[in-house]
């Protein structure tokens, strides 16, 4: 496969950047949305097949310019590459600008309205992977599979994870906007975790007060569950001098990226 669109840059191991689509369909909401794909940077130079993570909120996370700032993923992966530790392909997805809560939230808001996230979570396992395991050379299986976002992306990458666990068992998630509904705790109270999770939720302590209140209830909420078990494994990082803001999920990208992918966890 061969992009349309690619980003280059004269750089040892940073990462190819390659425009998917500009307009990839989202059947189940009725939309179309630019899709990117980060590939090792010898990808068609080799055979090798890689384990994938889907990061929401693409704008923001490798963009110069971002109007919010960047996770510089871009630099970060090629520092992940150049060290040895290891390559991975990333999909990202844009967000939908003025709709992006609505379609980062599975549940209803009394001021935001009823959320797309049900189908959006639809489009992400049912559209979008399968889409990317025929055209790149993935590892496929859930083991090597993970989503990922900060605030609203979290949410909903939180809730993909465990509604849709035959999917994905790494988690990333950044700085989540549980405060949005009670009804993640009851979802993540529910479902029956009987294969094997990881979970990397970070949060900065400068946020909200509440924050880590939120992070406890929903690990409590998986743990304690009515299908409780111990094949769920945290790793829980609280930033003293953390903000919501990209620099700090920038930072913390790669130590995730290596915690989730490329760490035992027997």
């Amino acid at each position: 496969m061969r992009p349309t669109s690619q980003i280059t840059q004269a750089l040892p191991h940073y990462p190819i950047i390659e425009l998917i689509d500009h307009g990839f369909e989202i059947p189940q909401l009725g939309k179309n949305r630019r899709i990117w794909a980060l590939l090792p940077h010898n990808y068609y130079d080799s055979n090798q097949d890689y384990p994938v993570l889907y990061l929401q909120d693409a704008q923001n996370l490798f963009a110069d310019g971002a109007p919010f700032g960047s996770w510089s993923i871009d630099k970060h992966l090629m520092d992940l590459s150049a060290s040895g530790t290891g390559d991975l392909i990333v999909i990202a997805i844009d967000h939908g600008g003025k709709e992006r809560i609505q379609e980062y939230s599975p549940y209803h808001h009394r001021k935001f309205g009823e959320g797309q996230g049900k189908d959006y979570a639809s489009f992400i396992t049912e559209t979008l992977k399968p889409y990317v395991d025929s055209h790149y050379r993935t590892k496929s299986h859930r083991i090597y599979t993970g989503i990922g976002g900060s605030s609203m992306g979290a949410l909903i990458s939180a809730y993909i994870g465990i509604v849709h666990p035959t999917h994905f068992s790494n988690l990333m998630i950044f700085s989540p906007s549980f405060w949005y509904s009670d009804e993640i705790y009851f979802d993540a109270f529910k479902y029956n975790y009987t294969l094997p999770m990881r979970m990397f939720i970070y949060a900065g302590e400068k946020e909200t007060r509440f924050m880590s209140q939120h992070i406890n209830q929903f690990k409590d909420a998986v743990t304690h569950g009515f299908f409780s078990s111990k094949l769920t494994t945290f790793n829980i990082v609280i930033d003293p001098n953390g903000q919501h803001q990209e620099k700090y999920w920038g930072d913390i990208f790669p130590a995730a990226v290596k915690w989730l992918f490329f760490s035992d966890h027997d």
